[in-house]
């Protein structure tokens, strides 16, 4: 009676929030509205909880003179710029609400990246989302990180390339635009200020999630780096997750073991599809393993309390052992280490007692095998 308790307990401290998966599209639609829905029902029936996409205007978000990434180069070539390449990957804002409604038909949230001013004030003003995101790439774009944080909703930052320092500049602007929002100059002392007070503190600690983030596609294992998350949560005191950018599934697993509350990744229709992201991203089935996989580890952490699981408790008697007799015992006669031992089934009095019966006296007759009895 007493493993039951125990395992009861158990079950109920072992209820949690559910690890939120971010199934990202990202562009990997290739600026088609039905490649783009395809990719909301494959995110649907992996079982993830958001399907995100990218809103950019390209001329606001990229110079003339940028040159692609390198990984970019080698999934796209080098000829044509980075704002040439990045033009033919947007959405229209039609195209915007058609995935609005194709995620909500298919039950999963809907979320988009905004990656200038006007982008973000175009999701805010027509979405009612439920977060938003800030990319890694924008965390020190201090007028953006502001913008998005000044809607007053949960904020996912990832923190690619970024430092503890970088990270802390960006929380307090983002303290500051929860506080004020309508700041129409802010300055460091002001963002310093709403990040040292207790209810710029708070605010983040309700609405804010730090993502880990290695900026490379795919990013190398040995710079993956899942401590980091434990950094920052030591840091901060925020809920922590990762965006993974590295191969396969091994590595959002793994963050869930270390206590990540959000995991992010790319998926595809087709790995090797044109584009500068399919081929770092996981393909609709691996998708699913990776839900599946985060699911089953996410229920298995538990709660940490070493007692009796449910499923077990029922195995107690089959594989612990209790005090047989070893030899046939008279009446009278006392238990030795010569006529009595520990064997299978656990229903009788527990092995433990062992030393504590030795010298005692049966008070019936036993045969081999039989359990003894007080």
């Amino acid at each position: 009676q007493k493993l039951l308790r125990l395992a009861r307990e158990s079950t109920i401290m072992t209820q949690r929030e559910q690890v939120l998966v971010i199934a990202e599209a990202g562009v990997n639609h290739n600026g088609s509205i039905a490649t783009a829905k395809k990719l909301v029902d494959v995110a649907a029936e992996a079982g993830a909880d958001i399907c995100k996409f990218q809103t950019f205007i390209p001329e606001n978000v990229i110079s003339r003179f940028a040159t692609k990434a390198e990984y970019q180069q080698k999934t796209t070539g080098a000829e044509e710029s980075q704002l040439d390449m990045v033009r033919k990957l947007r959405l229209s804002d039609a195209d915007h609400f058609e995935l609005e409604r194709q995620c909500h038909e298919r039950n999963i949230e809907f979320l988009s990246t905004g990656f200038d001013l006007d982008s973000v004030d175009f999701l805010r003003k027509n979405f009612a989302l439920r977060r938003n995101k800030i990319p890694s790439g924008e965390i020190t774009n201090l007028p953006l990180v502001f913008r998005v944080a000044s809607s007053g909703i949960p904020i996912v930052l990832s923190t690619g390339m970024a430092t503890l320092a970088d990270i802390e500049e960006a929380l307090a602007v983002i303290a500051l635009g929860y506080l004020a929002p309508d700041e129409r100059r802010p300055t460091r002392a002001h963002w310093r200020a709403a990040f040292a007070s207790d209810s710029g503190q708070h605010l983040l600690r309700e609405r804010v999630t730090l993502l880990h983030c290695t900026t490379e596609y795919p990013a190398p294992m040995h710079d993956v780096n899942l401590r980091a998350m434990h950094s920052m949560r030591e840091a901060f005191g925020l809920p922590v997750g990762l965006s993974d950018h590295s191969d396969g599934i091994a590595m959002p697993l793994a963050a869930v073991a270390l206590g990540a509350t959000v995991i992010e990744k790319h998926f595809t229709l087709d790995r090797s599809a044109e584009g500068p992201d399919h081929a770092a991203s996981l393909a609709p089935d691996e998708l699913a393993a990776m839900v599946r996989g985060i699911r089953d580890v996410s229920a298995a952490m538990g709660d940490g309390r070493k007692v009796p699981a449910p499923s077990e408790v029922r195995n107690v008697a089959i594989a612990r052992k209790s005090l047989v007799a070893r030899q046939a015992i008279r009446v009278g006669e006392a238990y030795t280490e010569e006529n009595l031992t520990a064997k299978r089934p656990g229903t009788g009095i527990d092995a433990s007692r062992y030393w504590e019966m030795l010298g005692r006296v049966a008070t019936r007759d036993y045969q081999v095998d039989e359990l003894i009895r007080e």
